[in-house]
């Protein structure tokens, strides 16, 4: 009996390709009923998110076999017609269990040790155990998996350090401000990276949000989605009082926000520190707004650099993060009493 997994991901085909290949949550447990009813697969999980479509299985077929089968599984499943060469990927063990371990500890993901994929392979995996079709053999790997992506999370500086605008400004308003609890928000401009920053920041205990855009239809609905309050845009200089973090992200050609206007909003504000966030392209806010005493300005590059910076760290962890897994999958396979070799390594599938 066999781990194998074969799939699609962000590495290996484009959306156009993926997502004919998405199952519906709802269509998942038909899909590993019919997927076990065919004698492919003894136990079997899917997993399907935005950026991979993959399928684990236990098999008592070789793997030249099950791969023929299980990728006739996803083509039948989906009445996908078109050839697949390099689109789709195959592996056996112990290849199957280290990319297992590798998608749960986010090495594998498009967004280097993040952590969402963790929950969407629990979420898989546990709708796969309810409705019966997993059984000692995935259970033992999925649950090794769990634990290896935790091992990897507290021992090593893969997750460490923040690799989006959204979460990057978080972490810039947390060090400022050492907590956001009482901390009040204005988003100038209402565009998708302020509402991914402004939700981020909600995310972490920030205790309201502001709106403002040229379309204050855009900025009432925005404000509903977020909990907060719309503010028309003629006004929003007049909230500088209460606010402390700023999200400008306009399309004004042309500042918004400068030193002259700002400085004796600083004087109403009594100089509280002031976090100001500037992600429009052109920018929104003047850079010499950064000479006033306790204002704190950020432009996009300067958060995407420090996105970078954490990012390069994590691929620095990257050797010590397969070193674990590549030992912990030998011990999972010992323990499963699988040799150690591997005659079908990770490989575009080619059916004979």
């Amino acid at each position: 009996m066999t781990v194998v997994v074969i799939g699609l991901s962000h590495h290996s085909s484009p959306v156009v390709v993926r997502e004919r290949f998405a199952f519906a949550e709802a269509r998942i447990p038909a899909a590993l009923q019919s997927l076990r009813d065919s004698g492919v697969a003894l136990e079997a999980v899917i997993l399907s998110t935005c950026n991979r479509v993959e399928v684990y299985a236990v098999t008592p077929l070789e793997p030249p076999d099950a791969f023929t089968a299980l990728r006739e599984f996803l083509a039948v499943s989906h009445d996908y017609r078109d050839p697949l060469t390099d689109e789709i990927y195959a592996l056996s063990e112990p290849q199957s269990v280290e990319h297992l371990f590798k998608v749960a500890s986010g090495l594998d993901s498009m967004v280097l040790g993040e952590t969402e994929i963790l929950g969407q392979l629990k979420k898989a995996y546990d709708l796969a155990l309810k409705c019966g079709h997993t059984g000692s053999r995935l259970n033992k790997a999925f649950q090794r998996a769990f634990n290896v992506a935790k091992h990897i999370r507290t021992d090593t500086n893969i997750q460490r350090g923040s690799v989006s605008v959204g979460s990057v400004a978080v972490e810039l308003a947390e060090k400022i401000f050492s907590h956001l609890s009482d901390r009040n928000v204005l988003i100038i401009g209402a565009g998708d990276t302020s509402e991914k920053t402004a939700r981020a920041l909600l995310s972490r205990g920030a205790r309201s949000i502001l709106v403002s855009n040229r379309s204050h239809d855009k900025a009432v609905a925005l404000a509903a989605e977020l909990g907060g309050r719309a503010v028309p845009f003629e006004d929003w200089s007049g909230e500088f009082a209460n606010v402390d973090i700023v999200v400008s992200s306009t399309s004004a050609p042309h500042y918004v926000l400068d030193r002259v206007k700002l400085d004796p909003l600083m004087k109403l504000r009594r100089n509280r520190p002031l976090l100001l966030i500037d992600i429009a392209v052109p920018r929104d806010i003047e850079p010499e707004v950064n000479f006033l005493e306790n204002v704190y300005l950020y432009n996009i590059d300067d958060l995407q650099s420090i996105a970078a910076d954490y990012l390069k760290q994590r691929h620095q962890e990257v050797a010590r993060c397969e070193k674990i897994i590549h030992e912990k999958a030998q011990a999972l396979l010992s323990h499963y009493g699988s040799p150690p070799g591997n005659p079908h390594p990770r490989a575009a599938f080619n059916p004979q």
